[in-house]
């Protein structure tokens, strides 16, 4: 800044000594604008394998990276700045961001004052912070001196001319442009130059509430991608806590500017990559083994479909419930640490083969009551004797029966038969969780498999009070649960309300057609106007009763007796794993899906990462039991 002032000094004393004296006499229209410093904007970058794209941060984290970066200038040490509702850290100085609770590498962070956007690019670019120096010299010299038409050469033998403050252009010379430009036009078109934030036409986030007030951790299924995209659970788990702010901003909206509410953080666990690393070897050895015909789809399964395999022996099972339990172990420590004011409660959410492995996990959680008297050792007592994995299954395994046979212990209190996989010494979790979600889950059929016929009413999950199976109608992996603890009463699984506060538009149809028919099948309708009633009606549970007008009585006893059957369920005592409500819950399917249930199979089974109307559920169910209610918004 000393210098550019040492440079303005220069050039006004350059200025003719009456200069001032018909400054006074010139139309003050024609004085130009004073120059105000532009105001800068923090960036980071993304970068794929075929393209890099620079995102802003929000108001407030850049606000933050401001004034860390003021203050800072004369420190030696770097200044750490927890920005994206403190899941990153950026490192002021190094200008780097660091992911704080998964394995990232760390991404480029810019300073942003002038950016560039050529023809055919969809977004503008930051300059590097020197060049965008250069540039805020030179503006502040050609607004000071109104003199424009200003040029700058870069070291690249690339050029800026500052036509005027509306009209600044980047120019590159002939010989860096593509060999394969179809004319010497082309060649020579130039890039628009925008100075600050504001001109660029950039979508700045929303910054999310500090205040937390729950965590849920997100187990994924088989396979590195957790949806057809390809993306990793994190890229999914940021997709599903986008959509949780958003409704909390619209479906909670007056709590929240109350300070009632605050959001909700969802954070995931990577089990995979430890399962697949070099530490078990197994990629190494099935990959020996594998044929080598038809390799992209032999390489989809050993990467996908064997994680099913493996869950199901007992050597991998135990290195994938320890991965997950201690990788849940260790973000709730560290998710503590930097939150040490959080109260809330935890929650786990599992989707395929992640909500079986939650599942059993939480089967085998013990409490204070409940604490297994047996055992003389554990698994890691003699992992710390040396003892290979092998032998110490043997060793436990013999110690499990010796216990059984002297005290007629079972590990389950309600069932005949395991539920988990008893070769498997289960770890336990930090915390009791509040709830546990399941997306599109297969635990039904294992249960099943495992020779399971029926789960006891009385049975809860020892830590955990509250489950919740909420699955696609066209989810090819997911199986309901109620009919395991209910079997003799027929019930259908409890419809998710889409988000924006009623059934779909063709569900709604398709509802009316229904009851319209059967009205029809049990002769009741006498009238137009009562085929019209019973087509509009609203769904039975809710039904009025119906008004006397233009029918006769005795057609109107004999619909309102055909309704009253039809409203007289039993009540339904759905057992304890869900506190004695509802478990099965089924989404709506959009109208594109009803076309064709065979083609949107796949896609359904991986859709809740994306689901507004899951995240919804999950979001009532957490505050719920903190007394706040949900608002339905206006449409």
């Amino acid at each position: 800044k000393s210098n550019q002032h040492d440079y303005l000094e220069m050039c006004s004393k350059e200025v003719s000594p009456s200069s001032t004296s018909s400054f006074e006499m010139l139309d003050m229209e024609s004085v130009p604008p004073p120059y105000q410093e532009v105001q800068p904007h923090w960036f980071f970058c993304r970068r794929a394998e075929d393209s890099t794209s620079w995102h802003p941060f929000s108001r407030e984290d850049s606000d933050k990276l401001e004034n860390a970066f003021i203050t800072a200038k004369d420190e030696e040490e770097d200044v750490r700045v927890a920005v994206d509702g403190e899941r990153y850290d950026v490192h002021v100085k190094e200008r780097k961001r660091y992911a704080v609770y998964w394995e990232q590498a760390p991404t480029e962070v810019r300073r942003c004052t002038w950016f560039f956007k050529g023809d055919k690019d969809t977004q503008y670019m930051p300059y590097p912070e020197d060049l965008s120096t250069s540039l805020e010299e030179a503006y502040m010299i050609a607004v000071t001196l109104d003199e424009w038409k200003r040029k700058l050469d870069f070291p690249t033998g690339e050029t800026v001319i500052l036509h005027n403050p509306k009209l600044m252009m980047h120019y590159k010379p002939i010989q860096l442009q593509d060999e394969w430009v179809s004319s010497p036009s082309e060649q020579t078109r130039p890039c628009t130059v925008k100075r600050g934030v504001d001109k660029i036409f950039v979508e700045i986030p929303d910054g999310e509430p500090e205040k937390i007030d729950h965590l849920v951790f997100m187990v994924h299924g088989i396979g590195p991608a957790c949806d057809l995209r390809f993306r990793s659970i994190i890229q999914c788990v940021n997709d599903f806590r986008s959509a949780s702010l958003s409704l909390l901003a619209t479906h909670y909206k007056r709590a929240q500017q109350d300070g009632q509410v605050g959001r909700v953080e969802f954070l995931p666990v990577n089990w995979h990559s430890a399962l697949h690393g070099d530490a078990t070897g197994v990629d190494e050895d099935i990959q020996r083994i594998t044929l080598p015909s038809i390799s992209r789809l032999r390489h989809f399964t050993n990467d996908t479909l064997l994680d099913l395999f493996f869950y199901n022996s007992p050597t991998y099972c135990q290195t994938i419930v320890d991965t997950v339990a201690s990788e849940i172990n260790k973000l709730h420590a560290l998710f503590k640490q930097r939150h040490p004011e959080f109260e809330g409660d935890v929650s786990v959410t599992g989707h395929s083969l992640g909500s079986l492995i939650l599942f059993d996990l939480l089967t085998n959680q013990r409490t204070g009551s409940r604490a297994r008297e047996g055992a003389l050792c554990q698994d890691c007592d003699l992992r710390d004797l040396g003892i290979p994995l092998g032998p110490r299954k043997k060793i436990l395994n013999y110690i499990k029966r010796r216990a059984q046979s002297i005290t007629s212990a079972v590990d389950y209190e309600y069932f005949d038969v395991g539920i988990g996989q008893v070769s498997i010494d289960y770890p336990q979790l930090a915390f009791h969780p509040q709830t546990f979600f399941a997306f599109g889950s297969p635990i039904g059929m294992f249960l099943t498999v495992r020779g399971l016929k029926r789960i006891d009413p009385n049975y809860s999950f020892p830590t955990c009070k509250s489950f919740y199976n909420i699955y696609h109608p066209y989810d090819p992996v997911a199986y309901r649960i109620e009919p395991m603890i209910v079997s003799e009463v027929d019930l259908e699984p409890m419809l998710i309300p889409h988000h924006k506060g009623r059934k779909r538009m063709h569900l709604e149809l398709k509802d009316s057609l229904t009851r319209m028919s059967m009205d029809l099948k049990n002769n009741v309708l006498g009238s137009l106007r009562t085929a019209w009633q019973s087509f509009t009606r609203l769904p039975v549970a809710a039904l009025p009763p119906l008004e006397e007008a233009g029918t006769t009585n005795e057609t109107n006893t004999e619909a309102q007796e055909s309704s009253a059957e039809q409203m007289e369920q039993p009540e339904i005592t759905m057992g304890m794993l869900n506190g004695g409500r509802r478990i099965d819950y089924v989404l709506q399917e959009k109208p594109i899906e009803s076309f064709n249930e065979y083609l949107f199979a796949i896609q359904s089974h991986v859709c809740y990462w994306e689901s507004e109307d899951t995240a919804l559920l999950l979001l009532k169910e957490i505050y719920d039991k903190l007394g706040v209610a949900l608002e339905q918004p206006q449409q």
